[in-house]
């Protein structure tokens, strides 16, 4: 159909390519031997090898040089990974591909790190407009639904071409398999032009956003999934019987108070339903979106307080319930959850993470979702610990601090937010001062009889009303979050004199939402755009909501690019710093496996990554917390 063909020598790897400074390439990976009866086994560099290559440095034409293959001719391994580490790892050159995190992931396992300028266009594809004011989602971005919607070529399915076989068991030299090959690298190449075409036309912000930030992202995530999340497997098991000892004492407890009602596994079936709100007609305090009675936690706290004064005698079922659901989630999301997924191969957890699954450009985790894992105040058995160090070696974790905050101060330029920080004070302590009317000392101490209390609200006060938290909101998250009453009366002044305290804080919230509700979207400082075309509605609900959306996308969407920016810094220095780990990222955090010897070093490097001024016209300091410790769950705060 093209212009491919088949090579297997350097030296024709090197005529091919030539002078090109853009390059797109593809892997084609197979199971190891005693993997290959496995499901997406390929997938898993530690289970499995690259069976071929394939590069593009003009459209409609492309090389494939096969490495593992079973039947054909390949390429000698050992100079083709030599070459293949000059390359990957040449500044000069553009690398693109479809999906680079699992190119790094590979190339991480053998010993190579992806360095910058790099290209992914599947972040390509997820920041432009599927349709007016919609950017494509993920599952909206694959090569071959690209291919053919972008493109307007079909492109052979991995099935069609292997039929069963897995990809070295195909014949190297045969036309079809030359031609799926070369095509993923082909189409990858197609892809850039025509998206970099796109950015320069419509949004030549986000060009900058996937060349600079997204894409390095990208192989990093690749890096993190590869290294993966040592965890104590035989403490795992030891918590697994305590939670089933846990969860059956409290259901005997449950049933001796109502019976044989059926109540699952959450205490949420329709029999116990039934039970509280017509055999005991106990009040519905909140229904769900299809209008029927809710029993999520919020509704039986609500209903615990309510039975508190009218009907004491059931107090303790619904204390049961939140203790019975609180076991329940420890086991099947965290203990049987996280056993699933270790990896026979490395003992470790291996998941998945995702540079672009929000619109504010905030990254994600998934299978498993680690990036939930519950803190100290929230862990009765300690989860935390599960993820262990190996031996001689330490989990590092370097934590932006309040940089939400300081990303709002620095846009609503408010005089007494900006001089705190710039002067290594505590924003927290000096919101308790603004709201309740106390000196900046007083906030801060610790003996005051209100201090717990006052802080509390501060930090919530703080993360809410750059948002645009109402006093009801205001509420609801001091009682379900905190664990402190305060009347709506109570919020709406707390908010009143965080405003007045911030006078800029308020202007910069009324000029953004006037400014989005002009454009019909807002932006981060570096240009990542998020259409709001609700922003104008006439219902109440869908404007407020797209007026928050307003407030918090340039904050935590700006924060999120700090983050990458620092991850992208790490990414550079990597080659040199073989025995720097990175495992997790968690919300404004970043987690490493370290040796012990190497602790200072490291801490060093990433924290002047982290540190660093991310753009020009930020001028507020950033502060990166370090703690170090044998487990995450007892990690302890190191100076400096």
């Amino acid at each position: 159909m093209e212009n491919y063909r088949c090579v297997t020598s350097v030296q024709e790897i090197q005529d091919y390519i030539g002078n090109a400074t853009i390059v797109a390439f593809d892997y084609e990976t197979s199971p190891d031997e005693p993997y290959r009866t496995e499901a997406k086994v390929a997938l898993d560099p530690h289970k499995s090898h690259i069976a071929g290559c394939s590069f593009s440095v003009k459209e409609h034409t492309g090389i494939y040089i096969p490495v593992a293959h079973k039947i054909g001719e390949n390429i000698d391994n050992t100079l083709f990974l030599k070459f293949l580490q000059t390359f990957l790892t040449n500044k000069n050159i553009i690398k693109i591909a479809h999906n680079i995190a699992f190119e790094s992931l590979v190339s991480y396992h053998q010993n190579i790190v992806i360095q910058p300028p790099v290209y992914d266009t599947i972040c390509a594809a997820q920041m432009t407009l599927k349709s007016n004011y919609e950017f494509r989602k993920l599952a909206d971005s694959g090569l071959k639904k690209l291919a053919s919607e972008i493109c307007h070529e079909p492109l052979p399915t991995f099935s069609d071409v292997t039929n069963g076989r897995h990809f070295d068991e195909l014949d190297a030299q045969d036309s079809e398999t030359v031609r799926y090959g070369c095509a993923d690298s082909d189409f990858a190449l197609r892809l850039y032009h025509i998206f970099n075409n796109w950015f320069d036309r419509f949004l030549p912000k986000h060009r900058y956003i996937v060349e600079h930030i997204e894409s390095p992202t990208a192989v990093y995530l690749g890096i993190m999934k590869h290294n993966g999340v040592p965890v104590d497997a035989d403490l795992m098991k030891f918590r697994q019987q305590e939670a089933e000892s846990q969860i059956q004492r409290i259901r005997n407890e449950i049933n001796m108070l109502i019976g044989d009602v059926e109540i699952g596994a959450n205490c949420g079936t329709k029999a116990f339903k039934d039970y509280l709100y017509q055999i005991l007609k106990l009040p519905v305090m909140k229904v769900t979106a299809s209008n029927k009675e809710a029993a999520d936690d919020a509704s039986m706290i609500m209903l615990k307080e309510w039975c508190d004064v009218n009907r004491p005698e059931l107090s303790n079922l619904f204390t049961l319930v939140q203790e019975y659901r609180k076991w329940g989630k420890i086991k099947s999301t965290y203990i049987d959850g996280y056993l699933k997924c270790i990896n026979s191969a490395t003992g470790r957890i291996h998941p998945d993470f995702f540079a672009l699954s929000t619109e504010t450009g905030r990254m994600n985790c998934r299978n498993p979702n680690l990036q939930n894992c519950p803190r100290k105040s929230n862990d009765p058995i300690g989860i935390r610990n599960f993820i262990k160090a190996p031996e001689n070696h330490l989990i590092l974790s370097l934590d932006f601090s309040q940089i939400e905050l300081r990303v709002g101060a620095f846009y609503c330029r408010d005089k007494t937010m900006m001089e705190t920080y710039k002067n290594g004070g505590d924003i927290h302590a000096a919101t308790t001062s603004v709201i309740f009317g106390c000196t900046y000392e007083e906030a801060q101490d610790k003996h005051r009889r209100e201090y717990k209390e006052q802080r509390t609200i501060a930090k919530n006060v703080n993360f809410g009303t750059f948002y645009g938290l109402f006093p009801k909101g205001l509420q609801s998250t001091l009682k379900f979050k905190a664990g402190v009453e305060k009347s709506v009366d109570e919020c709406s002044e707390i908010i009143a004199n965080l405003k007045a305290g911030y006078p800029s804080l308020t202007t910069w919230q009324e000029e953004t939402k006037r400014d989005a509700a002009r454009k019909m979207y807002i932006e981060t400082w570096l240009g990542r755009r998020r259409y709001l075309p609700n922003i104008r509605s006439e219902n109440w609900g869908l404007k407020s909501f797209a007026e928050r959306c307003a407030l918090n996308t340039p904050i935590q969407g700006t924060a999120a690019d700090i983050l990458k920016l620092a991850i992208v810094r790490i990414l550079k220095g990597l080659p040199s710093r073989p025995w720097l780990k990175p495992i997790l990222q968690i919300h404004d955090e970043l987690t490493f496996i370290v040796p012990k010897e190497k602790l200072s070093e490291s801490v060093n490097f990433i924290r002047k990554c982290m540190e660093k001024q991310p753009f020009s016209e930020f001028d507020l300091p950033l502060v990166a917390e370090a703690s170090a410790g044998e487990t995450f769950g007892n990690l302890e705060e190191l100076e400096g």
